[in-house]
Order: structure tokens, then C-alpha cells, then sequence
């Protein structure tokens, strides 16, 4: 049996630019999910904004038309803060972000405080203030680790891109010559934490997600078969810009409706 002949057993895939685009619904991918239930093949939604909750997403993606329980949405936030309670649990950090990030972290028994925390945490927000983030950058230069929940640079919005994690990150950087550790894709971390998550195995499960740059190269370095939708942000012209490559392209999930246990065999 080839590798495209073997039968998948789960399914991790990015939110925006696969399922929904701003707040409208991709065609198929309700459709997709219903597949997937139907089969009972388990799946997690993953997302590296740490703005909402799951609970937050939840109510959004009901609201697109898809219904989502909240234990199948995994956040950067939650993978962040997994990642905390494992080195170092009840610990103390100082947040620059919003409520998905601080609730995720107080759920493991962190305390939020700008008293000498032992990390500094920066996730996504929409209301970055000099404040915040001068606090944050004299607490890294005094010795707390510096985590960050994504890399990703800009995040998109109806009039345009937002500075994201990744450029205030790199404010930060500049101003105390320390490099955050980011936590959500491209890490592998975060797949892995997400495929225990749903107590699955790689080399069953795949990555679905619309860009190169993180889904497809976190869902390869976690060892999982990757699909490219081109829905999103990669085109099937931008694949050929990287050195790697999915193990499929389509055009979105709607392709792969009727062969959720095997999307690799040609038909």
C-alpha cells in the first residue's frame, strides 16, 4: 500500500482562508464538515489569531453557518499557553493581548502581573498601546522569557492589513536585542500539541490551510500529508516560489467532498 492509498483517520485545518473568509462562509466547507462528522473523523479547527476564545469562534463560525463546538477550535492562545504549563507551571507573565490569550492563561493557573513576571506573553490585538508595549519591552530587558503566540506580520481586515504579532514583536526585538519564541504556525509545537489534542497520529492525519509559509510548512515538519486550498492567501502560481510543496492542490474544500478517507488517490 502506497502512502496515497492509505486511509486518513483525522483532519487539522486552518480556519480563515479554508472555512470562512472575513465573516462569509467558503462554499463546500460546510458540506466538508459534514463529511467529516458523517465518517466520524475526528478534526480540529486550528487558527493562529489569539484574539477570541473558542467559545468567541464558536459564536463567529455559528454565524457564517458553520457549527463548531468549541473543543474542536484550537487557538495559538491555547497552544501557547499548553506550552507554558509544561515548562513552567503557575507561573507569572506579563500579557500584551486580549481576552482568548489571558483567559487561556489563567485556565492553567497562571497569574498576569507586571511585578518581575517570569514571561512576557504577546498575542494579537487590535489595541496595541505605547504603554503596553513599553512596559513590555523594560520587563524583557530586566530578564523575563519572551514568548509570542504567532509570527505572522499582518492580519487582515475590511480596509486593509494590521500590523499583527509578529511586527510588534519585532519592535520589541529592536528595542532589547531578545527574540520572542512563537509559539503557533509555522512551529510544529502547535500541531503536535493540537494532534494530542484530539488524540491523533500524524501519519494518519492531515493539514489543511491556504498558506505556504505556515500551514503547509508546520503540517511538514510535524510529519502529516498537507493540502493547499487556494482559497486563501497561496496561489497555485505562489507554490512554486518555495522549495517544498502540499501533497495536493485544490481549489478549496469543496474538492475533496466524497474522498475525506482518501484525498490523495487520483480519481
Amino acid at each position: 500500500m502506497t502512502a496515497k492509498d492509505e486511509q486518513i483517520l483525522s483532519y487539522l485545518t486552518d480556519m480563515d482562508g479554508v472555512l470562512v473568509h472575513e465573516d462569509q462562509l467558503i462554499p463546500g466547507a460546510d458540506e466538508f464538515l459534514a463529511e467529516l462528522r458523517e465518517n466520524e473523523i475526528p478534526f480540529l479547527v486550528l487558527t493562529n489569531n489569539s484574539i477570541r476564545t473558542p467559545r468567541d469562534l464558536q459564536a463567529r463560525l455559528r454565524h457564517t453557518g458553520l457549527d463548531i463546538p468549541e473543543e474542536s477550535i484550537w487557538t495559538s492562545a491555547l497552544a501557547t499557553a499548553t506550552f507554558l504549563d509544561d515548562q513552567r507551571p503557575n507561573g507569572t507573565a506579563y500579557v500584551v493581548g486580549e481576552s482568548g490569550l489571558t483567559t487561556a492563561l489563567h485556565e492553567i493557573g497562571y497569574v498576569l502581573t507586571d511585578s518581575d513576571p517570569d514571561y512576557v506573553v504577546l498575542g494579537e490585538t487590535r489595541t496595541y498601546s505605547f504603554e503596553a508595549i513599553t512596559t513590555a519591552i523594560r520587563l524583557v530587558d530586566r530578564g523575563a522569557k519572551f514568548i509570542a503566540t504567532n509570527p505572522d506580520a499582518t492580519g487582515p481586515s475590511r480596509d486593509g492589513v494590521l500590523p499583527a504579532t509578529g511586527s510588534v514583536a519585532a519592535l520589541i526585538t529592536r528595542a532589547t536585542g531578545k527574540d520572542p519564541y512563537y509559539v503557533g504556525k509555522p512551529n510544529p509545537l502547535m500541531m503536535r500539541s493540537a494532534l494530542r489534542r484530539i488524540g491523533a497520529h500524524s501519519q494518519s492525519t492531515v493539514m489543511i490551510g491556504d498558506r505556504m509559509d505556515t500551514d503547509v510548512i508546520a503540517g511538514l515538519e510535524a510529519g502529516m500529508r498537507t493540502v493547499l486550498v487556494t482559497s486563501g492567501i497561496s496561489t497555485k502560481t505562489s507554490v512554486e516560489k518555495y522549495p517544498f510543496r502540499p501533497t495536493l492542490v485544490v481549489d478549496s474544500v469543496a474538492d475533496l467532498l466524497n474522498r475525506t478517507r482518501t484525498p490523495f488517490v487520483e480519481r
